[in-house]
Formats: C-alpha cells, sequence, structure tokens
C-alpha cells in the first residue's frame, strides 16, 4: 500500500477545520497531520512534520495564507499548497500561484471533488475551478496588454520561439486552467501525450514550473486565429 498524502489544514475557523478533517480521514490514503489556524503556525508545523500537502485558507490573523504559502514555498518547495477561499478575488489569484500554490479550491466544493482534487494535487496537477481560470486569464490578459500593445505570432519569432500548431493547442488549455487529464480528453490524446508536449513547451520557454510557463505563454499572444 502507498503512503498516505500526509495534510495540513490551515484555517482560521473551527468548523471548517473540523469539518474537512472528518471528511478527509474517511479515506486511506489521506491522513491529517495537524489544523493549525493561523498563517504562521501552519508554516511552523510544515517546518516541523513536513506535510505533503497544506490546505491554506486565505484571510487569517497573525499571518495570510498568501505570505504563508510564500514562506512554506521558499523553504519548503516540495509541499504542495491549495488556497482554499470564498473569495475569487483577482489579486488573491494572482499573489497565490505568485507565490507557489499549485491552485485554489472554493469553500463550497463537495466533499468528492475535494478529494479527488487533493489527490490531484499531491501528483502534480494545477488545479483551478472554471470561476477562477476565468478570472486569471482575464487579470493575465490585462497585464499582459499594459505591458505590450501589440502581441502576435511574430513575437514568438522575435524572442526565438516556435510553437506547433498542438503545442499551440495544448498552450491555450493551460491557459484555461486544464489539467493534463482535461487536456488529453478534450483533444483526444493519451495523458502520456500531453506530458510529453508541456515537457516540450517548458523547455522552450525555459522552466519547468506550470505557474510560470502560464504566465509566460500569456505574454506571448497565442490566439486562436494562429492556426486558422
Amino acid at each position: 500500500m502507498n503512503k498516505p498524502i500526509r495534510i495540513l489544514i490551515a484555517d482560521d475557523q473551527t468548523l471548517m477545520r473540523e469539518g474537512l478533517k472528518t471528511i478527509l480521514e474517511l479515506e486511506d490514503d489521506i491522513e491529517v497531520i495537524g489544523t493549525p489556524d493561523d498563517g504562521k503556525k501552519a508554516y511552523e508545523m510544515v517546518a516541523k512534520h513536513h506535510p505533503d500537502l497544506v490546505l491554506m485558507d486565505v484571510r487569517m490573523p497573525v499571518m495570510d495564507g498568501i505570505e504563508s504559502t510564500r514562506l512554506i514555498k521558499k523553504q519548503f518547495p516540495e509541499t504542495v499548497v491549495l488556497i482554499l477561499t470564498t473569495f475569487a478575488e483577482d489579486a488573491y489569484i494572482i499573489e497565490g500561484l505568485a507565490n507557489g500554490a499549485s491552485g485554489f479550491l472554493l469553500k463550497d466544493i463537495h466533499g468528492d471533488r475535494l478529494i479527488s482534487s487533493i489527490r490531484d494535487a499531491a501528483c502534480g496537477q494545477l488545479l483551478l475551478p472554471s470561476i477562477i481560470a476565468t478570472k486569471l486569464a482575464t487579470r493575465l490578459s490585462q497585464l499582459s496588454s499594459q505591458a505590450q500593445h501589440e502581441i502576435n505570432t511574430e513575437k514568438l519569432r522575435q524572442e526565438g520561439i516556435e510553437f506547433s500548431a498542438r503545442e499551440k493547442e495544448i498552450a491555450r488549455l493551460m491557459l484555461k486552467g486544464f489539467s493534463n487529464r482535461q487536456i488529453a480528453k478534450a483533444l483526444f490524446i493519451s495523458e502520456g501525450t500531453v506530458k510529453n508536449y508541456i515537457s516540450i513547451i517548458y523547455s522552450k520557454i525555459g522552466t519547468n514550473e506550470r505557474t510560470k510557463a502560464i504566465m509566460y505563454i500569456q505574454t506571448l499572444g497565442i490566439e486562436e486565429s494562429d492556426t486558422q
């Protein structure tokens, strides 16, 4: 039997912490090893117990979830952090992902979906609910427009980056927050093939982090018209 996914639940609401703990501990492959009630305690418990994954609330006393995420990812980059929040606000999305979070989950998520999302995140998937993925794409588009007024396929060539038609398809789905599994389903190819294409995209961009790749891809202006 594989080792269980060891989890911290960081939230200042007792009912939320205990409710999540009860749900997660019903699963044989998940172990809740702590329930800190602020971001500082979450960071300290990560340093002490080295969990696989942290479910991190945003608004907490002493230290908020974004700052706690930043410290955790700086010192313990192997620890996966999922931001668990009721706030689908642009600033939190950008800050959370920029500081190393592996995605966001809304607090009204169904229990079964929460569990499957935790398993996906533990395997390296980036998790963005559709409402958050839409906000992220909009925000990144605004930032891109501010930085560069005209970005098109020629921009790719100027930077020495050439994407194939299939790579562009996959890049666009990455921008929409699709997981590898969802990309595979959408394009009718295997998940292994998707991973291979994403590895090629990473190598062309010069990163192996999905969040940074997504942010950079947005600045390249890969539009639907590129393949038409």
